[in-house]
């Protein structure tokens, strides 16, 4: 990855020895024109210690009509300017242009890993967009008739069911007419992988079976969830401009208010990004959030949690709304909060002048890697279980 800059570094892709750049442009070029965005992408072949890759990233002029400054929160309603295409071509639109104006360049092994990138990120955006669960911290359940709780393990595929329909069965509740208890962490978890479930199921079977074998015998969960599944760039010295989202990013928005962050499940707020300026809004499905919203929901969180009779901190949706309702009918405040929640936060375990904004992103790793961790973990727990 290069360091961030004013211009997009956009994405590529590795080119095998001996292999033609052109060749390999031709065939990216008929996937662009499909979308009507042939015109806007710029190529060039780079050497790296990892050897030749073809880099390919938005013309100048076409980045600064479509993201400006690096700023996607607009990018489908200025792409609605462009084409006619709509629904799920116009996300996959968005998420090509979002790519290809990256302020950190994104490298990919091949054609193929790119392309199923494309796909998972779409899928991700469409389950979050379909995903309605019930808020709980201290709690969890998931559809019985899919999943079995293990004590000190979590919850465990059952035999003979697909882990596709157990995770929209967990997630959706036009499937099952529930909503089962979450917390917003492992919510991101079940629609991630429930996205690239999806892929594979489609593309690579061996590797779907694999996820679904993995899920019968193991709860892969927070940090080595995101060992095994995702890639995080952006860093603290080197952040990510505020605005920049690609869809089916996972995007974490920490409580910079120190005493409120104290109440469970308040710390901050992870969520997905859907496309079109939109996050998902887990608890209510029907209303995303906008970065304003969000924002302004978790500046009001220090107004509103409070002691309950056990002296355990707990938070007041109600007045939460209240307050959120009140801001937004007051513009000088809401440039009030605006400017204080618009920055990039402090550090973990840090109270002092940040915001609420992150300075990276996650998304999906590539298949082969994914594939990868899980045949490692596999063997690791096999070794164990003879060593024991």
């Amino acid at each position: 990855m290069d360091n961030v800059g004013s211009l997009p570094e956009g994405i590529s892709i590795r080119l095998p020895s001996g292999s033609d750049a052109d060749h390999m442009y031709y065939q990216i070029t008929r996937v662009l024109s499909g979308l009507g965005a042939f015109e806007w992408c710029e190529r060039e072949p780079l050497y790296l210690a990892q050897g030749r890759v073809l880099r390919l990233r938005l013309k100048e002029r076409h980045f600064t009509t479509l993201m400006p400054a690096h700023d996607t929160l607009e990018l489908r309603q200025r792409l609605t300017q462009s084409t006619d295409l709509g629904g799920d071509d116009l996300l996959l639109l968005e998420v090509w242009v979002a790519l290809l104006g990256a302020p950190v360049r994104i490298d990919f092994a091949d054609l193929e890993e790119l392309q199923a990138h494309v796909r998972i990120r779409c899928n991700i955006a469409l389950a979050a967009e379909k995903t309605a669960l019930a808020f709980k911290t201290d709690a969890a359940e998931r559809p019985s008739a899919f999943w079995h709780d293990e004590p000190d393990v979590g919850f465990l595929l059952k035999p003979q069911v697909s882990l596709t329909d157990a995770l929209i069965a967990a997630t959706q509740p036009d499937i099952t007419g529930r909503l089962y208890d979450f917390s917003c962490y492992r919510a991101t978890e079940y629609v991630i992988l429930l996205g690239i479930a999806q892929e594979t199921q489609n593309s690579r079977p061996s590797l779907y079976e694999l996820l679904q074998n993995t899920a019968r015998t193991r709860c892969i969960k927070s940090g080595l969830f995101h060992e095994v599944f995702l890639s995080e760039y952006g860093t603290a010295d080197a952040p990510i401009p505020m605005n920049y989202y690609v869809p089916g990013d996972r995007v974490w928005f920490k409580n910079p208010d120190e005493r409120s962050s104290d109440t469970p499940g308040y710390e901050g707020s992870w969520t997905i990004y859907l496309g079109g300026g939109w996050f998902g809004n887990f608890w209510k499905r029907n209303t995303p959030y906008t970065l304003q919203d969000k924002m302004m929901e978790i500046y009001h969180w220090r107004d509103c949690a409070y002691l309950d009779d056990q002296r355990m901190l707990q938070m007041d949706e109600n007045l939460v709304d209240a307050k959120v309702a009140a801001t937004q009918l007051n513009p000088v405040r809401q440039q009030q909060v605006f400017t204080q929640m618009l920055r990039y936060r402090d550090l973990t375990g840090i109270y002092r002048e940040g915001g609420c904004i992150d300075s990276s992103r996650e998304f999906p790793r590539e298949l082969s890697s994914i594939n990868e961790s899980l045949v490692t973990g596999e063997s690791l727990v096999r070794a164990r279980a003879v060593q024991t």
